[in-house]
């Protein structure tokens, strides 16, 4: 992988628009991307993230602005002179071919030949582990298995960045931890920047160097996980990552995590009061589930608080039990507005 200054920031986007008459899709956004990142394009459905990624691609032309790759602008060539590569959530296999031709098709679409398409073809099944499944047609290949043949075909266009769209979300949750891991392990080994979409917290957490929040068409907040996730910049990324309660105090908005929330006796000094709607066992720790004391009964809860085993087993708190609500003054971050 190149370090060298000019390919610092390998993919930039210019105050990139999409706007498709009757909705904004993507607002006039700014983004770069160093060289080699694994960068997660989060958000909601209809946030705007898989626009810019078919953008990217060049399956979307932008309405406005620019997408910039290893400094050549690249925002109106076609999908094959721009040096990406997507893998699409359908994985699209011919199922005519056998994987071996699955993976050579864009080779041999340019005329190479036969014995050299299909050694390189061969060189990335290895790669993601299905040699063995070379002569077989698609339909006879587990959802995992399609998807690792789906890398490989976008892999033999030798992209200076590869896209996933949702690459995880057809496959059963034990096997989408599984392949998490591989792609990690080939982001590792192939050197080249990933920009993965995903509406999973837990996915671009586990994934991503560079964590992207998109909401109604805009980047409410980029960092890299460790610090979206510690210092959510706004209420939506609070809520939307999870694992945060949001507050209102009389000094302003505020951010606690829920396993930084401690419940106390509701007539102790300090705190927002609550009133105690559900808990929850889940092994390690027991999610206790806070509505505010004027609630309606059919609310959702307002807060969420974490509680070690240990320490909820030994004082148990049962639903309806009235609470206040406490934390240590590092534990809680300030929300812009």
């Amino acid at each position: 992988m190149s370090t060298s200054p000019a390919a610092r920031t390998d993919l930039e986007l210019v105050r990139l628009v999409k706007d498709y008459g009757n909705s904004l899709a993507v607002a006039g956004i700014d983004l770069k991307i160093a060289a080699g990142s694994y960068c997660c394009l989060l958000g909601p459905s209809g946030c705007g993230k898989t626009s810019t990624l078919r953008m990217i691609a060049g399956h979307e032309d932008p309405t406005d602005g620019a997408i910039v790759l290893g400094g050549r602008e690249i925002t109106h060539l076609s999908p094959a002179e721009r040096g990406t590569a997507m893998m699409f959530q359908s994985y699209a296999l011919f199922p005519h071919l056998t994987v071996l031709d699955n993976v050579a098709f864009s080779a041999r679409m340019k005329g190479t030949a036969k014995a050299e398409r299909h050694a390189r073809a061969m060189a990335l099944l290895r790669l993601v582990h299905m040699e063995p499944y070379a002569a077989r047609l698609p339909a006879a290949l587990s959802g995992g298995q399609q998807q690792r043949v789906a890398l490989a075909r976008a892999l033999m266009l030798q992209p200076k960045v590869l896209l996933l769209d949702e690459p995880l979300s057809a496959l059963d949750p034990f096997l989408r931890v599984k392949m998490r891991a591989e792609l990690k392990r080939w982001h590792r080994e192939l050197g080249m920047s990933f920009i993965h979409v995903t509406h999973s917290q837990e996915e671009a957490m586990a994934l991503a160097d560079l964590v992207v929040v998109m909401n109604q068409g805009r980047i409410e907040q980029a960092g890299s996980a460790r610090e979206v996730f510690e210092r959510p910049r706004t209420e939506f990324v609070a809520r939307f990552i999870g694992a945060h309660n949001v507050i209102d105090t009389p000094a302003g908005r505020i951010a606690v995590r829920t396993d930084r929330l401690r419940l106390t006796e509701a007539d102790a000094a300090g705190g927002p009061v609550a009133q105690v709607a559900a808990v929850e066992y889940q092994g390690a720790q027991v999610l206790v589930h806070l509505a505010a004391p004027d609630a309606a009964a059919d609310d959702a809860p307002a807060w969420t608080a974490a509680l070690p085993d240990a320490d909820f087993h030994a004082a148990p708190i049962e639903p309806g039990r009235r609470v206040a609500l406490r934390w240590q003054p590092a534990d809680a971050h300030a929300l812009a507005a």
